[in-house]
């Protein structure tokens, strides 16, 4: 059998579709193509939270809005150009979107310190928060000098409240235990006693020294945010335990027993040495010794 003769055939190689690169380019790209990537560079370097969000979505948009300008120049690079463009406004877009939410998240001078003075040192968003506040029906109560926010063995414990101004003496069988101070919780002790379905009254009365104002939120519309949302649950349960911390180590301080030595609450088979005398008698928390058991 003889082999097929392929001049005869008249078989021909046909050119690639497109030609190959024989030599590098020797001039660098504009200026617009370098300043595309460093915006790209600094957009992906954006954080988290809405904050984060918009520095990300806004460099986004600038680089691919100069990655645009720069594939117009080419007119052999029309779907460059195409992608960029719309890469360009799908991230205006959601800067846009971000800054509207930003915008109507606008709060009253009331919760705005407490975001600053609570929340935002805890890296809460402005969007959490705003959650934080809806839960709450955005209301500033009022409680007038001498008035009760609770008393001892009658109130119901059925919400969380925080101090936004003022000054709440806590008092317990008419002796005085200590203060409540702006930004700190009216009930925290409380609200960390019970479980969610379970019921309890105040064992102390808080009693306001002067006009105050504060802000509670419902137990069971409270719960149902944290159902929802885990984060701020956990962000409740940090700030509910730091507040009864710093509570107890100001107790602590207070607490001496009758020879005059200081008494450590968290450590009640303690005493630490001689406390100074003080010089009103209110502020002295008598704490009573056990006594030692005879045979």
């Amino acid at each position: 059998m003889e082999p097929p003769d392929f001049e005869a055939m008249n078989l021909t190689l046909k050119p690639p579709a497109f030609p190959l690169c024989e030599d590098w380019k020797e001039d660098a790209e504009g200026s617009l193509f370098h300043l595309a990537h460093i915006l790209l560079f600094l957009g992906f370097m954006g954080g988290s939270g809405s904050y984060g969000q918009l520095y990300l979505f806004t460099f986004l948009s600038l680089g691919f809005f100069c990655s645009s300008l720069w594939a117009w120049s080419d007119p052999c690079t029309t779907d460059t150009f195409l992608w960029s463009f719309a890469l360009f406004a799908a991230c205006l877009a959601q800067a846009l979107y971000i800054t509207y939410k930003l915008r109507s998240l606008s709060f009253d001078k009331d919760f705005e310190d407490l975001y600053n003075c609570m929340f935002k040192r805890l890296g809460v968003s402005v969007s959490h928060f705003g959650k934080i506040v809806a839960s709450s029906d955005g209301a500033v109560h009022t409680l007038e000098k001498g008035q009760c926010f609770a008393v001892e063995g009658k109130t119901a414990i059925d919400r969380l409240s925080v101090l936004l101004s003022g000054r709440i003496s806590v008092t317990v069988n008419e002796e005085f235990l200590h203060y409540i101070y702006p930004f700190q919780f009216l009930d925290s002790p409380e609200w960390d006693s019970l479980r969610p379905s379970e019921e309890g009254i105040f064992q102390v009365t808080l009693q306001a020294d002067n006009q105050c104002r504060y802000i509670a939120w419902r137990r069971k519309k409270l719960y149902l945010l944290f159902a929802k949302h885990r984060y701020i649950a956990r962000i409740f349960a940090l700030i509910v335990r730091s507040d009864i911390a710093e509570k107890v180590y100001s107790l602590s301080d207070k607490a001496f027993d009758r020879a005059g030595r200081r008494y450590d609450l968290r450590l009640p088979s303690y005493c630490n040495m001689p406390g100074p005398e003080l010089e009103r008698p209110h502020d002295l928390l008598e704490v009573p010794m056990p006594r030692e058991q005879t045979a």
